[in-house]
Formats: C-alpha cells, structure tokens, sequence
C-alpha cells in the first residue's frame, strides 16, 4: 500500500468542508444522511466540524464485493425519519462509477425533501456525469482501489487514519 493523502490534510478538509455546510444551511437544520460502512468515519468528522445545529441518520447500501462493483446497488437498511419538507446532505465515502450516489438521490427525491445536498470524501476523476451537483467534495483522485478513513478491502483497512492507494 502506498499513502496517497496523510491525517493532516484530511482534517483541513474536512473543516473546510463543515465550514461551507454551516454557512450554507444557517437556520435550515439539515440533516446529513452517512452511507454505510465506508462513510462512518467521514460522517462523524465532518459533523462535529458543522457549527449549526444539524441532525444524522445512516443508510446502509450495497454494491461491491471485494474490489469489484455488483453493478447493482440494494439498499440493506433504511433511515426511519420523516424527511418530508427536510434539508438533507447525503454524505459518501467515495463516488466512482456513480450509481450509489445516483441510486440513493433519487431514492430520496421521492420522498418530497426541500433540498438534497451530496458531500463525498472522495470523487474520482472519471468524468461520470449526473443531473445532479456534487456540493462539497473532499479530495479528487485518480483511478486505483484506496482503503483508510473509512474505507475497507474486505472489511480491512478502515482503521486507518490517512488515505492509502492498494498497488498491484
């Protein structure tokens, strides 16, 4: 493995991002939906870097087996709040091919929110196109399978606290 982006320059970005959330939803108490797993470090970072009054539910999707993509995505376990009339922030870990970030805004655009917002740690640079905006984006990177902050190969690898390449 060869790190690709340490600890330090992680929690600059991430107070960065909180930051540009708290000024962009004063007053509207937004709340930031993590996805599961790989989000949950990346979650909870950025909300104690918010400094307006915001709530946090999880969702849980799956779509990868290892380090390849179903091409399918199913959602494992459900948020319960009434999000009718809601600001919502959907946080992910990592946007590639696009399809879970696809998937879940128009799994949530049904169900009659006043805005949905997308924050991601990471966004490779594939070039995906949504009819969507990406609102808050950590770090760009290239193509390659990274682990750490979250992110796992096999259930392995989130403990760690920077961002690291897996090299063939």
């Amino acid at each position: 493995m060869k790190q690709i982006i340490n600890k330090s320059l992680i929690n600059k970005k991430v107070i960065n991002l909180g930051l540009s959330i708290s000024k962009n939803f004063i007053g509207k108490n937004p709340i930031l939906i993590g996805v599961l797993k790989g989000s949950f470090i990346f979650t909870a970072d950025l909300l104690r870097s918010i400094k307006i009054d915001c709530e946090v539910e999880f969702v849980k999707v799956q779509s990868y087996k290892g380090a390849k993509s179903t091409g399918n995505v199913e959602i494992i376990s459900d948020i319960n709040t009434n999000l009718k009339g809601r600001h919502i922030i959907i946080v992910e870990d990592i946007i590639d091919s696009g399809k879970t970030i696809n998937f879940l805004y128009n799994e949530f655009k049904q169900k009659s929110v006043k805005s949905i917002s997308v924050a991601t740690f990471l966004m490779k640079s594939n070039q995906q196109k949504f009819d969507f905006p990406i609102d808050y984006i950590g770090f760009e990177i290239k193509q390659g399978f990274v682990v750490g902050y979250g992110l796992d190969y096999n259930q392995k690898y989130r403990n760690l606290d920077s961002l690291y390449v897996i090299e063939s």
